[in-house]
């Protein structure tokens, strides 16, 4: 039987808006479909509430879906999910746990990977409020929602089956997952910099990237010279 935990058949990832995989997550994507797994992306919102302020909602959120569906192409991820939740008003309620149980029931993922629930104090834009919502909500239907045939009975009536996901990697606080991403930067870089709403043309992007995925490895106890991303893995079987 397969390792799941090193090379899971299937992974998919919930985040809030456009761009939160690919700032910490993208190079750990890039490692997954190279291996060999199925990576499904979904967006609770399409971040109409982030970018120029002469475009309308509307339009910043076509670019925005746009720029996500770029930026996974980069990583080898085609299939995404918008779930289209107003962006700036999430919260951790019943319908968005159902609605993501519904995609987890849909996807059947051995991993899910997803935000940490946790604020950070030190590093307050990391703690987004719909970050926060979206990992509660997702940690909820991780377990026990997706799992539970009584829980949103209306998915059952829709055909989507229980499923029970095998492990999470939330990104944040208290890392025991350290990926490394060395031999897939150069494609973390292009898919962060697929998000022009966003990023532009950040001169330092590419510094502040390697920076910050040095740190990652060195808290790893990787070899010097090595980049990785890294979360806190949880089994939830």
């Amino acid at each position: 039987m397969p390792d799941l935990v090193d090379h899971p058949r299937r992974v998919l990832v919930v985040v809030a808006h456009p761009d939160d995989i690919d700032f910490g997550m993208a190079g750990t994507m890039a490692v997954l479909t190279g291996g060999g797994s199925e990576v499904v992306y979904c967006l609770v919102t399409s971040g109409e509430a982030g970018g120029p302020d002469e475009l309308s909602r509307d339009a910043l959120r076509d670019q925005r879906e746009a720029e996500q569906r770029a930026a996974a192409a980069i990583v080898g991820v085609t299939d995404l999910r918008f779930l289209r939740y107003a962006d700036g008003r999430v919260e951790c309620t019943l319908e968005l746990r159902r609605d993501i149980s519904r995609v987890i029931r849909e996807v059947q993922p051995d991993l899910v990977v997803s935000l940490s629930s946790v604020r950070d104090w030190d590093r307050v834009y990391f703690s987004h409020p719909d970050h926060l919502a979206v990992a509660e909500a997702t940690a909820c239907a991780v377990y026990p929602d997706a799992r539970n045939p009584h829980a949103h009975t209306e998915l059952l009536a829709e055909g989507h089956q229980p499923h029970t996901v095998q492990r999470m990697w939330v990104s944040g606080l208290e890392p025991n997952r350290f990926v490394d991403i060395t031999d897939h930067f150069d494609r973390k870089l292009a898919a962060l910099q697929a998000h022009v709403s966003q990023v532009g043309s950040r001169a330092d992007l590419a510094d502040t990237l390697r920076s910050w995925a040095a740190a990652n490895a060195a808290k790893g106890g990787l070899e010097e010279g090595r980049l990785a991303e890294m979360y806190r893995e949880i089994d939830t079987r």
